[in-house]
């Protein structure tokens, strides 16, 4: 398995690293948050307990629900195996960066190439305060973050603490991103992005499909990465779940891989 991971507690920043380090190097994203149902499908399926529990409450019973019967409901380790089946059906050209909080060391095949982000407690906190809302955070992600770090602990992985931790992360997998494969020139590295962003479409269709959630796919908005032609570029273009153009994604001011001016940048991996 060609792949580079990424673990760590909700709040770490994960989810950054990975689409920066994808984008800069010509690498396939592994997205966790965008396989969450097709993992819940398969755990309902299979006839687990605590995912066929989860579908049977509504949001607000599940926040309700104990501390212990939330954390089973997240199907933390149930999520591991399907991870690594999901990658191993992934072709092994470019190279893959998975991320997700279920990277943990006792999933991971042998041999592979893994490190974990764990910035301070505080730092985790506000992040998720500014993501889910002014001074709250959901108990079960901190909780679940605790768990993550003390099972790292426990294991003496690489771990990087910084907050702004895409530097160390590209040090700490310089070898691999050197020998690479990576993207074989600009049309393979719009091909990725288009893969990125429709995932997430998927993500949400699969959510919205749910008899308890909202039937909101025509209003609701996520942010969607730039298409555009520089591997910096790190903006993000909030667009209508259901309204994904068939044209490049692009931010004002931003060129498309194929304008005849971006031939300079063909096969770069940066």
């Amino acid at each position: 398995m060609n792949v580079l991971w990424i673990g760590g507690p909700p709040g770490s920043g994960k989810t950054t690293v990975a689409r920066r380090l994808a984008r800069l190097h010509g690498l396939r994203r592994y997205d966790s948050d965008a396989r969450t149902w097709a993992h819940r499908d398969l755990a309902v399926k299979a006839g687990h307990p605590a995912a066929l529990r989860f579908e049977e409450l509504t949001p607000a019973q599940r926040a309700a629900a104990p501390m212990q019967e939330r954390l089973a409901m997240w199907l933390q380790a149930e999520r591991g195996p399907m991870t690594v089946a999901d990658l191993r059906a992934l072709p092994s050209s470019p190279l893959t960066v998975a991320e997700g909080t279920q990277v943990l060391p006792g999933m991971l095949p042998p041999g592979s190439r893994a490190v974990w982000l764990v910035p301070p407690a505080e730092v985790r906190l506000a992040r998720l305060r500014a993501r889910h809302g002014p001074g709250w955070a959901p108990e079960l992600y901190l909780r679940l973050g605790e768990l993550i770090e003390a099972e790292v602990e426990r294991a003496g992985v690489a771990v990087i603490t910084r907050e702004d931790a895409l530097p160390e992360v590209e040090r700490f997998f310089a070898e691999e991103l050197a020998a690479g494969p990576l993207a074989r020139g600009p049309e393979e590295r719009a091909r990725l992005l288009r893969e990125a962003n429709e995932a997430v479409v998927e993500q949400y269709r699969a959510f919205f499909a749910r008899p308890w959630s909202p039937d909101a796919s025509e209003t609701t908005a996520r942010p969607f990465v730039c298409e555009c032609a520089d591997p910096r570029c790190d903006v993000q273009v909030s667009l209508v779940i259901e309204r994904l153009p068939p044209t490049p994604v692009l931010a004002p001011g931003h060129r498309p891989w194929n304008r005849p001016e971006q031939a300079g940048v063909r096969g770069q991996s940066r």
